[in-house]
């Protein structure tokens, strides 16, 4: 066969492999036509079916990643859409999987619920991650995940999450780093780093101290790993050729902290284990796995996956809030005059009680409000783990059908952002309008505006910031109670807060949780001492 090609000379070579090549995705592409068919269903719009027409996609998509364009990158492939289709298009690169990019609510409402067993990560999903993740909640389907979510389920029970001392800690200890009033501070960088501290405080019974020692190895190095793996994500096709020696180190950093600890908790017989169980206080996440299972390795995966669940989702919801805040401070003042009347100013005041915070609708409203324009995990994937379908982009029109081991990558970032899912409202969004109440003034979505919530509700499925159905976040009471509690405490402190950035500049950073690109440079104004409710 060499002696053959060579015979023919290179030109006739690369015209030969060409005509091979062009063959091969021809054929593949009749194959997958035919499955489709087969099925009854139809394709979503496409967009790409080969090399030559997938392989500028995945190179953008990377390029946006990097300069921090990727949800203008998302949006626009929604541009190459039809009437017919508007919200789902496809890709494909070596004509083996396909990938169908969606924000369509129905979409997101199948593969999480109606269809739940036909979804799932699957095997290549499980493989890029689990040098980070391993098997753990996150990575798994089937009994893996279930028996995953049966381990870390029982700490986030209601009783546990009542318990706010954890969370009176670190607040109070992120509150004493703020500069005096006035002065400027990152209070992203903060957050972060107090996120970090109550997550392994938590789960270990032992915090980095993040908020004393910001320069520590393994802060960098959470981060740095979660910056390669959201990378080697999205360019998925061409994963090997990305550099990992520096991801591969930074797990080594992270293992390197989390061991010890998960040799301390091993080394505990069982009977120790159910004595520290009865106790609230010493009882953590670590010893709740260890009662489950003796297994190194599934521990330490476990923990991987709620630390990155508790710290970064926490931390960018916060920011954010903040970020819009300092935008409104006719927000601000109605938010922290509902904190006054209810638990009073800071120094002639009290830490509020569980039931305090569940008992502030317009606290709720301005978290709900900052998830919506800022879902915590903007953008997530599901593999087909059998031949199936999504729903028909409109009413009447033919299910999409999807093969086993595609992949449907779906932004609740880009979903709940669209215009067309909400009343009516000002045509061009920029600037809080009144109170914006009734349908006839309904803010527009890209708005900040958390009177929305009052007497309105989001339709089914067009706002996921938790996901839903089986795989709904568990930690979901937990994060929206320690964001509430951070809040309280700051703003029973602080009167008021100007933002010191340029607001209008500032971007959405989507590493696996997005965030503002430019930080939270703010200063709080701390109210005079003698203030009462």
């Amino acid at each position: 066969m060499l002696e053959f090609l060579l015979a023919l000379g290179p030109l006739h070579t690369s015209a030969l492999v060409l005509g091979c090549l062009s063959v091969f995705f021809l054929s593949r592409r009749l194959l997958v036509d035919y499955k489709i068919r087969r099925l009854g269903g139809v394709r979503a719009p496409v967009l790409a079916t080969n090399p030559v027409t997938g392989l500028p996609f995945f190179l953008k998509a990377g390029y946006a990643q990097t300069k921090d364009r990727l949800d203008h990158f998302y949006n626009h492939l929604f541009d190459w859409a039809t009437p017919e289709c508007p919200n789902c298009v496809e890709i494909a690169f070596l004509g083996k999987v396909r990938f169908l990019m969606t924000r369509e609510p129905e979409h997101i409402k199948t593969i999480l619920t109606t269809k739940f067993r036909e979804y799932g990560k699957g095997e290549r999903f499980h493989e890029m991650w689990s040098p980070f993740l391993g098997d753990s909640i996150f990575t798994t389907d089937g009994q893996q995940w279930s028996d995953s979510r049966a381990l870390i389920r029982p700490m986030f029970i209601k009783d546990r999450v009542r318990d706010l001392e954890i969370f009176d800690k670190w607040a109070t200890a992120l509150i004493s780093k703020l500069p005096a009033s006035g002065q400027t501070v990152d209070v992203m960088d903060l957050f972060y780093r107090m996120t970090l501290d109550v997550t392994t405080d938590f789960l270990l019974g032992g915090s980095v101290n993040s908020l004393n020692n910001p320069k520590h190895e393994f802060v960098a190095a959470f981060q740095e790993v979660q910056r390669i793996q959201m990378l080697l994500t999205i360019m998925a096709p061409l994963r090997s050729l990305i550099p990992t020696y520096r991801y591969t180190r930074g797990i080594r950093i992270l293992e390197r902290f989390i061991s010890p600890f998960i040799e301390r908790t091993l080394s505990l017989p069982p009977a120790e284990l159910d004595k520290l169980s009865k106790s609230d206080k010493d009882f953590t996440f670590l010893h709740n796995l260890a009662r489950s299972t003796r297994d190194a390795k599934v521990i330490r995966d476990q923990l991987m996956a709620v630390l990155i669940a508790g710290r970064d989702t926490t931390a960018a919801t916060l920011s954010w809030t903040i970020y819009e805040l300092a935008h409104y401070p006719r927000i601000y003042a109605k938010l922290r005059s509902e904190i006054l009347a209810t638990v009073g100013p800071r120094g002639g005041g009290r830490a509020p009680s569980y039931d305090d915070l569940k008992n502030m609708p317009y606290l709720t409203h301005t978290l709900n409000e900052t998830l919506r324009m800022y879902p915590a995990v903007p953008y997530n994937l599901r593999a087909a783990l059998q031949d199936t379908a999504l729903p028909g982009g409109r009413a009447g029109q033919p299910d999409i059908a999807v093969l086993e081991g595609d992949v449907v990558v779906y932004s609740t970032l880009a979903m709940q952002r669209r215009r067309d899912l909400y009343p009516p409202g000002p045509s061009v969004d920029g600037g809080m309008v009144g109170d914006l109440k009734g349908e006839e003034g309904f803010a527009g979505p890209g708005l900040f505006c958390p009177e929305r919530w009052d007497g309105w509700t989001p339709k089914p499925w067009t706002y996921v910031p938790f996901n839903g159905g089986p795989r709904i976040c568990v930690g979901q009471n937990f994060a929206m109670t320690e964001m509430a509690f951070t809040l309280v405490r700051l703003l029973q402190k602080y009167e008021r807060l100007e933002y010191r950035g340029d607001w209008h500049a500032q971007f959405h950073k989507a590493e696996i949780v997005g965030a503002p690109g430019h930080g939270v440079p703010v200063a709080f104004f701390e109210a005079d001492e003698g203030e009462t409710a």
